[in-house]
């Protein structure tokens, strides 16, 4: 049995990286974040050109067909450039709301746009992955929903929203539709775009040809694999940033590298993340050939990696110095994406609470 990547699989996520190299360097990303840019067009176009906003949809509606573990892959390519694109919820959870509870005229209408690029979808299931808050939740009354959706995932650009109601329920509201009103909110995290819907009396195409619950499910369980995977490939430039720095640095005459301590300082950050791949890989195969494990093992995925990626940010900057801190070097860009990361979708104590009422350790 072969418990690795397919020849097919390790070639997509090296044309992702070597594109990557060139459409997202450090500078191009800068522009983005500090020109407050929905996110970056020029890079977008090129994951396009490269079939990734379709990579789960079926190759009926001009997808690729692929398994939520190729969509992980170029989540890390993407965590390891900071590249500041609609991935998240406009590749992977849109693409699923759609697939999975969405009507056949619902999908035809949307999913081709979707993977051809000529469509950026946003998902506001906040709720149904950190719990409620005050004063936030969506209500569907008549037919129309009112209320407050908070964090908007992909917010910035999406022609329509993914919405999760307080009932379980998922509805498909256009960008443009009377009554909602959008809010910027601004993050630790400038690579990616996050807002705050409004709704008063917004006419809404309800998601009801499937099971709502279980593909709001399925939505923040790959959503969770899909962040751990962001931190692994950010986690990974850091350590390799921080090796670097390492190897020119000097002090007392001699490269810092040479010194025991940072020598430790390399090797266990190494040695904490390298153990996530795995865990993030057979996560995503359970996504899509053990459904019994998905949830459970996308809890996993996404506590273990917030954990331990909060520990390589910190790492790897105390490696750097005083450097370390500076705008000049950006390593800021990673450290704050780690964060945001850990957040998103559920804190890693939330995803382990929800590790313990799957297994009946706790109440829900």
């Amino acid at each position: 049995m072969e418990f690795g990547l397919s020849e097919d699989q390790r070639l997509m996520q090296e044309s992702v990286n070597r594109t990557l190299e060139k459409v997202s360097p450090l500078e191009r990303v800068r522009k983005a974040a500090d020109g407050g840019e929905d996110y970056a067009r020029d890079i977008w176009q090129a994951l396009v050109e490269l079939g990734v906003p379709g990579m789960l949809i079926p190759e009926a509606e001009g997808g690729m067909g692929l398994g939520l573990l190729d969509a992980a892959l170029v989540s890390e390519a993407l965590g390891r450039h900071v590249a500041p694109v609609p991935f998240l919820a406009s590749a992977v959870m849109a693409p699923l709301a759609l697939m999975g509870a969405g009507s056949r005229a619902q999908q035809e209408a949307y999913l081709p746009k979707l993977a051809a690029g000529e469509a950026i979808a946003g998902v506001a299931i906040s709720e149904r992955a950190s719990g409620a808050r005050d004063k936030a939740g969506v209500t569907v009354r008549n037919g129309k929903l009112n209320g407050t959706a908070l964090f908007a995932i992909d917010f910035g650009g999406a022609d329509f929203f993914i919405v999760g109601d307080r009932e379980g329920g998922l509805h498909l509201v256009r960008a443009d539709a009377p009554g909602l009103t959008r809010k910027r909110l601004t993050t630790i995290d400038l690579t990616r775009s996050i807002g705050e819907l409004g709704f008063s009396d917004v006419e809404a195409e309800p998601l009801a040809s499937g099971d709502a619950a279980t593909t709001s499910r399925r939505m923040l369980d790959a959503g969770r694999v899909m962040l751990a995977a962001d931190t692994l490939g950010a986690g990974w430039m850091m350590i390799d940033k921080a090796v670097d720095y390492a190897k020119e640095r000097k002090q007392f005459g001699r490269v810092i590298g040479s010194f025991q301590a940072v020598k430790h300082m390399c090797a266990e950050m190494a040695a904490e993340l390298e153990p996530g791949r795995s865990l993030i890989w057979y996560a995503a195969h359970a996504f899509d050939a053990i459904p019994g494990e998905a949830s459970l093992m996308a809890a996993h995925a996404k506590a273990h990696l917030a954990e331990v990626g909060r520990f390589v940010a910190r790492t790897a900057t105390e490696v750097h110095g005083g450097m370390g801190f500076t705008d000049l070097l950006g390593l800021h860009y990673w450290f704050k994406r780690i964060g945001f990361d850990r957040q998103l979708l559920g804190s890693p104590e939330r995803a382990r609470h929800d590790a313990a009422v799957l297994q009946g350790w706790a109440a829900d």
